[in-house]
C-alpha cells in the first residue's frame, strides 16, 4: 500500500477484520480515522450493538486514533430490511448483506465519511480492488474468507474510493497479527449469518414482522403429507424441521425442500437428495449489475464464458452467460446444480475477478 494524501476512514465495527485493516493503514502511514455505524438496535439479548461499540472504542485507544459513531438504523430500515421482508413475502430467499453494502457501506457510509473530510473508506473485507482507471473487483487470497460475492453489488465509482487492507491476507494472519499488536478483539468471534437476526432463533424473529401462515406440505403428485408454519421459514434444499416423520409407504430417504407455491402457499418436498427437482441446469437472473460494465461478449451478442456462484462460499461453477433481454441474463452450468435459489445471488467470475451479479429469477430445467 502506497502512501496516499488524505483521511482514510475505516468502518471500525468491534471486529477483528476491521480492527487490522485499520492497523495496517496506520502501518503503511496513512492518516487514519474511525467510524462505527449502528444499523440496528434490540434490546432482546441477541443484538450486540452495544458490545461491539465499546470494543470499537478500546480498539482506537490502542490504535491512538479518532472515533466517530453515526446511526443509519432508519436508512437501514428503508433501503434493506423492507427489501428483506418483500423478498421474503414473494417466496424468495433474500441476501441482505448484498443490499447493505450498496447502500450502507458504500452508499450512505461513504458519504457520511466524506462529511468527515475522508478522501476514501476501508473496511474489513477479504477482497482486492485492481488499481486502475476502472476499479476491478478481485477475489481475497484467503479463498475460505473471499467476500467478493457480497460486493458485486457496489458501484466501480465506490469501489475507487475503497480500501481493502486485509485483501491478500489469511483469516489466521489477522487474528496473529491483532494478537502481536496487542488488540484485545483478536480472538473474537466472527460475526455469523444475516447481520440483524445475529445468533436469535430465525423463525422467532421472523415471526415479529411477518404473520405465520401455516399449510400443506406436498409431494410432487400433489399428494398431501404434512403441514408447513409458513413458506417464509423454508429455503431450497433444505432438509430439517420439515415435520415429515417416518412415512411406512416411503422408506427412509430423508425429505427435502424442492419448491414454494406462494399462490396456494404449499410447500413442495421430494425424497432424496438426488431427485431431479432439486437440480437445474442453469438460471436466469434479473437486474445484473456489471462492476466495470458489461462484458464486451455480451455487448456483441455472444456467449460469455465464465464461472458462477449461486451462493457464498460455494465453488465456481463452470458456465456460459447470454443476453436475454436489456438487464436479462440466460445462464447455463457445464454440469447441474444443486437447489438453486430464487432470490439469492448470481454472482459472475471470470478468474479472479469478480464481473457483477444479478438476482435468481428462476432455475432453468432442460427437462
Amino acid at each position: 500500500m502506497h502512501h496516499a494524501a488524505g483521511k482514510t476512514i475505516v468502518a471500525l465495527s468491534g471486529g477483528v477484520d476491521s480492527a487490522v485493516a485499520a492497523l495496517r493503514l496506520i502501518r503503511a502511514g496513512h492518516e487514519v480515522e474511525a467510524l462505527h455505524m449502528t444499523n440496528w438496535d434490540d434490546d432482546d439479548g441477541y443484538c450486540t450493538a452495544a458490545q461491539d461499540y465499546q470494543d470499537a472504542r478500546t480498539i482506537c485507544r490502542e490504535l491512538d486514533i479518532p472515533l466517530h459513531r453515526v446511526n443509519f438504523i432508519k436508512e437501514y430500515r428503508e433501503r434493506v430490511f423492507a427489501d428483506f421482508l418483500r423478498e421474503y413475502r414473494a417466496g424468495r430467499t433474500p441476501n441482505p448483506d448484498i443490499l447493505c453494502n450498496r447502500e450502507i457501506k458504500f452508499g450512505v457510509f461513504l458519504d457520511y465519511a466524506r462529511r468527515l473530510g475522508g478522501v476514501r473508506i476501508a473496511t474489513g473485507h477479504y477482497a482486492q480492488v485492481a488499481p486502475g482507471p476502472t476499479p476491478k473487483l478481485l477475489k481475497g487470497r484467503d479463498r475460505a474468507k473471499d467476500q467478493s460475492y457480497f460486493l458485486h453489488a457496489v458501484s466501480g465509482r465506490a469501489l475507487a474510493r475503497s480500501r481493502f487492507p486485509l485483501g491478500a491476507m489469511t483469516k489466521a494472519e489477522v487474528r496473529l497479527q491483532a494478537n502481536e499488536a496487542g488488540l484485545p478483539v483478536y480472538a473474537k468471534k466472527d460475526s455469523t449469518g444475516i447481520c440483524f437476526v445475529g445468533e436469535r432463533p430465525f423463525r422467532d424473529f421472523l415471526r415479529r414482522f411477518l404473520p405465520e401462515r401455516p399449510g400443506d406440505t406436498e409431494t410432487p403428485s400433489g399428494e398431501v403429507i404434512g403441514e408447513h408454519c409458513g413458506l417464509v421459514y423454508y429455503t431450497l434444499g433444505q432438509r430439517q424441521g420439515l415435520g415429515i416423520g417416518g412415512r411406512s409407504d416411503a422408506g427412509n430417504e430423508p425429505w427435502f425442500v424442492a419448491d414454494k407455491n406462494n399462490s396456494r402457499n404449499v410447500l413442495i418436498v421430494v425424497q432424496g437428495r438426488d431427485h431431479p427437482l432439486l437440480w437445474s441446469d442453469g438460471l436466469f437472473a434479473g437486474n445484473v449489475h456489471w462492476i466495470t460494465g458489461e462484458p464486451a461478449e455480451l455487448k456483441a451478442g455472444q456467449e460469455l464464458r465464465c464461472t458462477l456462484k449461486t451462493r457464498y462460499r460455494q465453488a465456481d461453477i463452470d458456465c456460459v452467460a447470454r443476453k436475454r433481454a436489456e438487464d436479462q441474463i440466460e445462464v447455463r452450468f457445464d454440469s447441474e446444480q444443486w437447489a438453486v435459489t430464487p432470490g439469492q445471488y448470481a454472482v459472475f467470475y471470470r478468474d479472479q475477478e469478480c464481473l457483477g451479479g444479478g438476482a435468481i429469477a428462476t432455475a432453468l430445467k432442460d427437462n
